[in-house]
């Protein structure tokens, strides 16, 4: 799909808009970064792969109770969301995971292995990171996974193969599916219109609905069934969450997942949406810090 800038993107992304934000900036192969690292510097490391439009604030609530518990935590707003660089290429999970890898050694992280979490597209980021680089992760979560769906002939990720259509679409009716999305992503109305504002905010800059629209393209989001499986047989440590409200991933796939992940445990969060960590912050962290810490003190005994 050719890069195009939509209408309502009246803003760009430079050093100067960048400037009164809250994080760091790296400059890595394929573009800047918007990052935050946080928490104790001897807390084990929890490295998050966010969805298909949030920026790195998402994860705001988790990373408080992280840190609160002992945790160390770097967040990252992927490119072409939030405040890092809309990149001109190919919106697919291997420039994802390049980016978790490129700043992850930008930053000295890699002499321990890490916890890797992923949450809906950034489950199959995720994963394909620690396929990549199993020998780093010594834990994953994936919580409420894209991926799972069976492909249909009329889904729209099929009509965008085609990238004269998928300009038009996302030129035309960009912004009302994006908006359409996220009203179905949180169980609770109020929530919702913090996730909205957060993620409107980041989708005034320039070249925004083209990343977005280039990532559906590009990065399936059904039949992912082998990704699941391959990932299942690494052998790394795995903690599945689910909403049980979840209206973009259902939990009707948890079954599904259990089968190929072969997770060492799983939790169904109560009224709970698509976005747990988002919705559900403490939950999350009570499922997940004891998750961790077993693993870390297998590795120390």
């Amino acid at each position: 799909m050719k890069y195009f800038v939509a209408q309502g993107e009246d803003r760009q992304l430079t050093a100067e808009s960048r400037h009164a934000l809250r994080g760091s900036f790296a400059e890595l192969s394929d573009g800047v970064t918007h990052y935050e690292l946080e928490g104790p510097e001897d807390g084990e490391l929890v490295v998050m792969a966010g969805g298909l439009t949030i920026p790195l604030f998402y994860w705001d609530g988790l990373v408080t109770e992280l840190n609160a518990r002992g945790l160390r935590t770097l967040t990252c707003s992927a490119y072409g969301r939030g405040y890092s660089d809309r990149v001109r290429a190919r919106y697919d999970e291997t420039l994802f995971a390049r980016q978790l890898t490129e700043l992850t050694e930008r930053l000295g992280l890699t002499t321990r292995p890490l916890h890797l979490v992923g949450t809906s597209m950034g489950a199959l980021v995720a994963m394909t990171y620690a396929a990549q680089h199993s020998s780093l992760v010594s834990t994953l979560t994936v919580v409420g996974p894209a991926g799972l769906a069976k492909p249909r002939p009329t889904s729209p990720h099929r009509l965008l193969r085609s990238d004269l259509l998928a300009g038009v679409v996302a030129r035309r009716r960009g912004h009302r599916i994006l908006q359409g999305h996220l009203g179905h992503n949180v169980r609770d109305p109020g929530l919702g219109a913090r996730l909205t504002d957060m993620v409107l905010d980041a989708f005034r800059f320039e070249g925004s609905l083209y990343a977005a629209f280039d990532t559906l393209q590009h990065l399936p989001f059904s039949g992912r069934d082998d990704l699941f499986r391959q990932t299942g047989a690494l052998g790394i440590p795995t903690l599945l969450l689910w909403g049980d409200e979840d209206k973009v991933t259902p939990l009707d796939h948890l079954d599904t997942a259990r089968a190929l992940l072969k997770p060492q445990d799983h939790h169904v969060i109560p009224r709970c949406g698509h976005m747990a960590p988002f919705e559900r912050p403490r939950q999350v962290a009570d499922q997940l810090v004891p998750f961790v810490a077993a693993r870390a003190e297998r590795l120390d005994s």
